[in-house]
């Protein structure tokens, strides 16, 4: 009799199990809540980082959390809803690196109606001709961390492994290691196990491709209505000091070329100084390219705002203090953010 009323409890937990989970990993409730949260949408989505870069954003007056529904938490994702300017937001924060930056941004595409994505944050420079406090704007973004490593021995004229399948390529470049060699004279490099590192484009899936039939992708391009609208933000007046330090000159806000992106945090100036002449590269952080790739995958409107906090590997005529201007960086990028979606009103309406 207690076996068959274990039993029967067993099945009752079960259903129970069952019925409160009928959207398979999305519960019920939560189905009810993002349904909800969609009527107001469709939303412009941002996504930052950290709380470090997210907090003067949530604390600024320009940001009114949503009355009925101000946060969605799933999957270990809080997604703030509300408004910035004259625009609906949801607002979720990724954590560090790729792969963090591309599994938010796939959850809030995935869950939420969003008409396009910004995504701001602080960054490493590689290029010297810009200061700490300026907000650069790449027209594309790369991931830069996905490599081929050669077999000792092989050359630049020589295939690498798979390459004949259509996995890897030549055709972006490679990093010769031995061109680093503390032992290096007058432009002469000699060889080392390390050998070079090919980059490699990454495979995607487009949503209106064929399923498992891949795409590569290596300059990911922002929206060029969105990179539009930037040029109207070179104007700025951004903040140079913290408390009586201030930087030579006033920081700007400036359009460039490229951004990469990696699970590489990079403080060491070759590595700054070859991204910069290789790849015409500024900005340099570990989640841009990410949220880039998604957005392509799920061909929703893109960019992204990064702002200086240091020279990567230092030698710059400012104090290569990362920890002491990042607030600083940071506040800038809100600034330039709340500016940006000011101006674009109109141009999310697509």
């Amino acid at each position: 009799m207690v076996c068959h009323l274990k039993i029967l409890f067993l099945g009752f937990l079960a259903f129970v199990s069952i019925s409160c989970r009928a959207d398979g990993a999305i519960s019920t409730r939560i189905m009810k809540n993002i349904g909800r949260i969609n009527k107001e949408g469709p939303y412009l989505g941002l996504v930052v980082p950290n709380s470090f870069e997210m907090s003067p954003l949530l604390q600024s007056p320009s940001f009114v959390p949503d009355e009925n529904s101000p946060i969605l938490d799933f999957s270990g994702r809080r997604f703030r809803i509300g408004r910035l300017e004259n625009e609906t937001v949801i607002i979720v924060m990724t954590g560090l690196g790729m792969l963090n930056a591309g599994i938010a941004t796939e959850l809030l595409l995935s869950l939420f109606k969003v008409k396009g994505v910004v995504h701001f944050g602080i960054a490493g420079n590689a290029n010297p001709e810009l200061q700490i406090g300026d907000v650069t704007i790449p027209q594309y973004w790369a991931h830069t961390g996905l490599w081929n490593w050669q077999r000792y021995g092989d050359g630049p004229d020589d295939e690498l492994s798979l390459e004949s399948n259509g996995d890897y390529t030549r055709t972006i470049g490679y990093l010769k290691f031995s061109d680093y060699n503390n032992d290096t004279n007058n432009g002469n490099s000699s060889g080392n196990l390390l050998n070079n590192v090919w980059y490699q484009p990454e495979e995607i899936f487009p949503i209106n491709g064929t399923p498992e039939v891949r795409q590569h992708a290596f300059w990911v391009p922002v929206n060029e209505q969105y990179f539009a609208v930037a040029e109207k933000l070179e104007d700025m007046k951004l903040e140079g000091c913290i408390n009586s330090t201030c930087l030579p000159r006033t920081p700007i806000v400036i359009r460039v070329e490229r951004g990469s992106s990696a699970n590489i945090f990079v403080d060491n100036a070759a590595y700054r100084q070859f991204l910069n002449s290789k790849f015409n590269v500024t900005p340099i952080d570990m989640e841009s390219a990410a949220v880039a790739l998604i957005c392509l995958q799920q061909r929703t409107p893109f960019i992204a705002l990064r702002s200086l906090s240091d020279l990567a590997g230092g030698g710059s005529s400012v104090s290569n203090e990362a920890a002491f201007f990042s607030p600083l960086a940071a506040q800038n990028a809100v600034a330039v953010v709340l500016k940006f979606i000011a101006e674009i009103d109109g141009v999310l309406a697509m």
